[in-house]
């Protein structure tokens, strides 16, 4: 794949003309497929490529984009609420391609592998594994290390309390629950660390598809606790990545 820099030295030295190098950068930054515009930029902007919501489109589609991200080269690449379909598809254009059955999301990795710091993902119950993993999945693949601590409800809190010395070690918590989404704010009135909560759609009637426990979690009194939409563990997934990166920074050195 031709470079910026590239194309301004073929540029400075005669072989194209500046609207033909325009043509090529603007091809850099965004690649019009006609049902898609990829953001090839996301990664210089953001430091991670453009992530890829399969739901709703169709299985080509996302293949499709997955597989040009992919030919970057630049970035690890990540479709989320993918079907096995999809994956099919793709693995013929990029035999490398990972499918992961429990979240529903395709991983193609590529450039250097990194494991920084630490987050953990909390799971009130095993029904919540799916968006749990979503978001372990998430971090990991941006580059953080996780941890996972499954089955840690408030109906057994036993079970959470046995764990308190190894959530505290981690420097991002995300903790996913449904049903009434009482866990967020136990964990974090135990620990001093950024708590991110996920409230899932599991639950009977009165649950209301993750209404009440995203409620009850945007509610909770307890400071330094923040809350992304229902079963969104892609997004808390990509803010501890952000946070645990800041805090990389912070201790000068990064982790290997």
């Amino acid at each position: 794949m031709t470079s910026t820099r590239e194309i301004l030295e073929q540029v400075q030295s005669g072989r194209l003309s500046v609207d033909e190098a325009l043509d090529q950068i603007r091809g850099l930054t965004v690649e019009d497929l006609g049902y898609a515009r990829i953001d090839h930029d996301r990664v210089r902007r953001r430091g991670f490529a453009e992530v890829v919501y399969c739901e709703g489109k169709t299985p080509e589609q996302s293949a499709e984009i997955l597989a040009r991200l992919a030919a970057r080269g630049e970035s690890n690449v990540l479709g989320t609420r993918a079907d096995e379909e999809t994956f099919e598809i793709l693995r013929r254009k990029v035999p490398d391609a990972e499918y992961h059955p429990v979240p529903r999301a395709i991983v193609v990795r590529r450039g250097t592998e990194r494991h920084i710091g630490s987050v953990i993902v909390l799971a009130a119950g095993t029904s919540d594994l799916r968006v749990a993993e979503e978001a372990a999945l998430t971090a990991s693949v941006m580059g953080s290390r996780v941890d996972r601590v499954y089955d840690v409800g408030v109906a057994g809190l036993h079970r959470l309390l046995r764990e308190l010395d190894r959530i505290r070690k981690a420097r991002v918590v995300i903790v996913v629950a449904g049903m009434e989404g009482a866990l967020m704010s136990v964990v974090a009135g135990l620990i001093d660390k950024p708590v991110i909560g996920v409230p899932t759609s599991v639950g009977y009637g009165a649950q209301l598809h993750g209404l009440t426990p995203m409620l009850g979690m945007l509610t909770s009194c307890v400071p330094g606790s923040s809350v992304v939409n229902i079963d969104n563990g892609f997004g808390a997934g990509y803010l501890a990545h952000m946070i645990n990166e800041l805090g990389e920074g912070a201790h000068g050195h990064r982790e290997d």
